[in-house]
């Protein structure tokens, strides 16, 4: 399956410091996938004190990253 990352993933995975395969990683290993908004797919990935999200639109075989962003542990269920 072809991955897209939008302008705005790659704006904030400069925000937080997250490399693109960081992200392919948590796609391919999640720690944890829920139903986001709109029927996205939320792939959840911990680090140490941190949990990764990924937010996916899916469509015609092609993952759509629209963002990344890092938690602290324990605001979200993996």
């Amino acid at each position: 399956m072809e991955i897209e990352i939008t302008e705005h993933a790659k704006e904030r995975m400069e925000e937080y410091n997250v490399s693109e395969d960081l992200v392919k990683d948590t796609m391919h290993n999640p720690d944890s996938v829920t139903e986001g908004y709109g029927g996205r797919k939320i792939y959840q990935k911990k680090l140490n004190a941190y949990i990764l999200r990924v937010i996916i639109e899916e469509n015609k075989g092609i993952k759509r990253v629209i963002t990344v962003y890092k938690v602290k542990s324990g605001r979200y269920e993996i």
